[in-house]
Formats: structure tokens, C-alpha cells, sequence
């Protein structure tokens, strides 16, 4: 694997190589020596040497881009280590309740369901094991890009090594790669999209439709994603610099890419059930987020809607089970004549809404605020947090058991009657194996302080917002600086647009871990901005005393 060097890095070795090339050292012209064919009357054949790279020197280069990047290998090494643990230790993979969408359809409509492709494509060479694998490898994988992108727009090696440590050693992160759900791969495709648009320093046209198209996929893994249109197109009109009708020309590509696989996926969809949409979600998923935070006393509501607002009891079960749990009102609800569900569930959010915004805003303010508390646990309403940690057992649920002789049990819902209890297919796995002392040091990591802190997340939100505003600023920076800031605005963006987005639903610690891919990278880049700012004020500013000086500080700074 060749790690990326810096566009200065990268010229320098280009004219080293010319350099070695023009010269010839003496064991190059040995070795010529020797292979150099005698006259004959016959043609010669080339040389072996000069068809294929000397495997010694392709060593030498590869051990010597090791030893330039070596905290990122280390830490790489590391996360590799994590991921082989976890493997082994909870097999074939673990389950939860939503992997049943998309093992056996069930809930049909209620999420988007991208994730069959990759998972369907996998089951039919392996089983839900060689799922997990390649979700890990997912997650190497998009360490690996990351420091790629960070290093080839500017950030020093050890800050781009410490943007990834995050999503190598969270044992959150670890244990939702493990897990048979389409979390790794929208985060995958977030990192894909804004890898595409970062690569190269000119944006061009089909840069653009290219990025577009796998962030707009983002959104058929999970619908959450339809929010990065955003982000995209914010980054394209801050980056176009070639006039309004080539900016206008790239902001309209990258937002009909985006659009293309929506349009698509919906159109799969309406085909299949008659329904045109990614999801039949609609107004209802925001139901348990205004039903948990309504002050029902004063909320002024239809007489045949007043039964959608929970008693007090109901709604410190927070928005998780007012959602899903089938006593909660909105699923005991029968609309009024002529009005569906959706449109009577629609209207409660919108009284909600526009009647107590403060109460509505101030529960998001808080449940965003979650993300940078010291520790982390279960607040009241909020989805367990178990649910994202290892344990030292094979976790189970309502829906998902196990038998005598460890075989997972799942429970279908029928269209038209009771739930269905099986054996997990025997083609997925067998038996579940859980070793008893790596599941105890997962649990034992994952709880003593294996997860990214929420301090370092807000320092990175602080600074990633910072570096966000100085891609404003484009007479004031340099060519370098602007890389570094155009770069920190697309990741900042891209990571406050999905969390809020998410956190408009519910605040859940499985739907943080974007975080870890778009805020802590977009954290880097900004400090790096302002490294460089302070090397550059440090260039131009004289210092007090001798005049030679001010070469001093410069190469320090360099």
C-alpha cells in the first residue's frame, strides 16, 4: 500500500527519481552490465530486469512509506487487531431486530432497503460471518481514505493520523460493523462521496456527477441521507472558481446526480408496492419525537385527535417506543373518517410544531448537546445504550432469541396474523459462539473508556466551524490554506447536517457514529488550516533583533 504524499512531497520525488535515473547508481549499471546481450545475428530479448520492478526496491519503497507513515500504521495495525477480536468473538455476526428488514423483509416500507444489494450479493459466496468481515475491512478501509484525503490536502501526517484513530479504535464503531445493519456502509458512502470531491484541487463537471451519485446512494441505506444534498452542493458553490455559469453548471450536476438513485430506488419502489417513495414512514417516524416533548394540558387539538397525545406515563418511554411500541397511541389511533393515518399523525406534529416551538427545539438543543458529554449512559426516553455495547453474552431482543443449542430465533410478523418464530436460516451462520474472555475485554474496552470522548468532539466541532468560516475568507488565504478550509467546510457540514437531521427524529448513540467520519476529520483539517495561517504570520512578521532572525523562524516553522 503507497501512502499519499503532499503535492510538494510528491514533486520532490518525481525529481529524486529523475535524478537516480539521469546519474545511474553503480549497482544499476552493474547489474545492466551483466544482462546486456551479446551481438548476435539473432534480435535479443529485453532484459527480465527492465520488464518487471526489481521486487527489492518495490520492498524498500513500500517498508520506507511505512516508516514516513508509521503512526497511521500503527494505529491501523491496531483497529486491524480490534476487528479480528471481535470477530471471534461473537460468530456467525450479530443480529438486531432491524436485520430482519432486510434478511426477511419484515416491516416492508418502513426504511429504505439499499442495504439488500451488498448483503444479498455477500450471502450468495458466504454467510453473515463473511458479512461481518467485510464490513470491518469497510471500516479499515475508510481510515485508510480518510488520512489519504487529509495528507493530499495539507494536513500533517500525525494530525491525519489522529483524525482517524476515532473510527479504528471506537469500540462503538467496532461492534456496529459486527452488527448485520446498513450503518457502516452509509457511513462508507459518506466517506466515498467526500473523498470524490476532495481528491483533486480543480473540481471538474463529472467530479461532481460522480461524488453526487454515491452520496445520493447514501440515502437508499438510510433515508437520513437525503440531508448531504446540502452539504454537496455548499461545498461546490464555495469550491467553483470559474465564473456563475460553470458554478451553476457544477451545483445543478452534483444535485441531479444526487437526486438519480433516489428517483431510481422510488421507482423500484412504486413498481413493487405501488408506492413512489423511499420509505411509507412519512410524517409518522416524527411522531414520537413531538409526542414526547407535547405539553398536552395546552395544546389545542380537534376533539378526534386529542387521543394522539400521550399520558405523562406514556411519554417518559421517550420517542424510540412512542414510535414503534404497539401500545403507544399512534398505533391504537383510529383516523376520523376521510383522513388517513399519515394526515392525522401530520397534524399532531404540526400543532406540536407551530404551537410550542420553543419546547420542540430546545429537546433538540439537548439531546445535540448528548454527544459531547465526558461519559456516556442512558438518559431518560432515550433508546438504550446497551444496544450499541458489547456484552459478554449473545445479546438478544423481542424479536430475535435463542434456542437450547444456541440457534437464533426470530420472530416474522405475518401481513395478516400472529408472529412467526424460526430458526435463522442455517445458511447464514449455525449457532451462535460467543468467547467468553474476548467478549469480557470488548465489554471491559467499550465501558472503561473505549469510545471517542466528547470533549475531543466538541473541540473538533468548535474548530471544524471555525475553518469553516475562513473558506469564506478567499482574497485573505492562500492556495494551501484554501485547500485546507474548503475541505474542513465539506466535512463540518456534511457531519452537523446528518446529526441534526438525525437528532430531529430521536437521539440515539448508534446514530452518532457519523461523527466519527465527517466532525473529527473535518476538526483536523481545520487545525491544520490554522497551523498554517501561524506558519504564514510567522513568515511575513520580522522578528525583534538580529536580522537573521527572521530565516529562523521560518525554517522552524517549516
Amino acid at each position: 500500500m503507497r501512502m499519499p504524499g503532499t503535492s510538494a512531497g510528491q514533486a520532490a520525488s518525481g525529481r529524486a527519481d529523475a535524478g537516480e535515473q539521469a546519474d545511474g547508481s553503480p549497482a544499476q549499471a552493474t547489474a545492466a552490465g551483466r544482462e546486456a546481450p551479446q551481438a548476435t545475428g539473432t534480435s535479443a530479448s529485453p532484459p527480465a530486469g527492465r520488464l518487471r520492478p526489481d521486487l527489492t526496491h518495490l520492498i524498500s519503497q513500500w517498508l520506507s512509506t511505512l516508516r514516513r507513515h508509521w503512526l497511521a500504521t500503527a494505529l491501523v495495525t491496531a483497529g486491524l487487531v480490534l476487528r479480528v477480536l471481535a470477530m471471534i468473538a461473537y460468530r456467525p455476526a450479530l443480529v438486531y431486530v432491524d436485520t430482519l428488514k432486510y434478511l426477511y423483509n419484515s416491516w416492508a416500507g418502513s426504511d429504505p432497503v439499499g442495504y439488500k444489494a451488498p448483503l444479498k450479493l455477500i450471502l450468495l459466496v458466504g454467510n453473515l460471518e463473511t458479512v461481518a468481515a467485510v464490513q470491518h475491512l469497510l471500516g479499515l478501509a475508510m481510515a485508510v481514505t480518510l488520512y489519504a484525503v487529509l495528507v493530499r490536502r495539507g494536513t500533517p501526517r500525525w494530525l491525519a493520523a489522529i483524525a482517524i484513530a476515532p473510527v479504528l479504535l471506537d469500540a462503538y464503531q467496532l461492534q456496529s460493523e459486527q452488527t448485520i445493519m446498513p450503518d457502516v456502509w452509509f457511513e462508507a458512502l459518506i466517506v466515498a462521496g467526500l473523498a470524490v470531491l476532495l481528491w483533486t484541487p480543480h473540481l471538474t463537471t463529472k467530479i461532481c456527477i460522480a461524488a453526487g451519485l454515491i452520496l445520493g446512494t447514501s440515502a437508499t441505506f438510510r433515508q437520513v441521507g437525503e440531508i448531504l444534498i446540502l452539504p454537496a452542493a455548499i461545498f461546490v458553490l464555495a469550491a467553483a472558481r470559474g465564473g456563475w455559469r460553470d458554478t451553476a453548471r457544477k451545483t445543478i450536476a452534483v444535485c441531479a446526480a444526487f437526486i438519480a438513485p433516489i428517483l431510481l430506488y422510488s421507482a423500484g419502489s412504486y413498481d413493487l408496492s405501488g408506492h413512489f417513495q423511499l420509505s411509507r414512514s412519512g410524517v409518522a417516524s416524527t411522531y414520537g419525537r413531538m409526542a414526547a416533548l407535547a405539553d398536552c394540558a395546552t395544546l389545542k387539538l380537534p376533539a378526534d385527535l386529542k387521543v394522539l397525545c400521550p399520558s405523562a406515563t406514556e411519554q417518559k418511554v421517550g420517542p424510540d417506543r412512542l414510535d414503534h411500541d404497539a401500545n403507544s397511541p399512534a398505533k391504537l389511533f383510529t383516523p376520523p373518517p376521510g383522513m388517513s393515518r399519515n394526515a392525522a399523525i401530520g397534524k399532531f406534529n404540526h400543532a406540536v410544531l407551530v404551537q410550542q416551538p420553543l419546547r420542540v427545539f430546545s429537546a433538540i438543543a439537548r439531546d445535540t448537546l448528548k454527544l459531547f458529554a465526558v461519559t456516556r449512559k442512558t438518559s431518560p426516553g432515550d433508546t438504550p445504550i446497551s444496544r450499541w455495547q458489547f456484552q459478554t453474552y449473545y445479546p438478544t431482543y423481542l424479536d430475535i432469541g435463542l434456542s437450547s443449542s444456541h440457534v437464533i430465533i426470530v420472530g416474522l410478523k405475518q401481513p395478516h396474523g400472529p408472529v412467526l418464530y424460526r430458526p435463522l436460516n442455517p445458511a447464514y451462520g449455525g449457532a451462535t459462539r460467543v468467547s467468553r474472555p474476548l467478549s469480557a475485554f470488548l465489554h471491559s474496552y467499550q465501558r472503561d473508556g473505549g469510545y471517542t470522548p466528547g470533549p475531543l468532539l466538541l473541540l473538533a466541532v468548535l474548530i471544524g466551524f471555525v475553518g469553516s468560516l475562513a473558506a469564506l475568507f478567499r482574497r485573505r488565504a492562500s492556495a494551501a490554506q484554501r485547500q485546507l478550509t474548503l475541505a474542513c467546510l465539506l466535512f463540518f457540514t456534511a457531519g452537523a447536517a446528518d446529526l441534526l437531521a438525525s437528532d430531529l427524529f430521536e437521539f440515539s448513540w448508534r446514530y452518532q457514529l457519523p461523527a466519527l467520519v465527517t466532525l473529527i476529520p473535518g476538526g483536523a483539517l481545520g487545525a491544520a488550516a490554522l497551523l498554517r495561517y501561524a506558519q504564514g504570520r510567522l513568515r511575513r512578521t520580522p522578528a525583534a533583533g538580529s536580522p537573521d532572525q527572521e530565516p529562523q523562524l521560518a525554517a522552524s516553522a517549516g
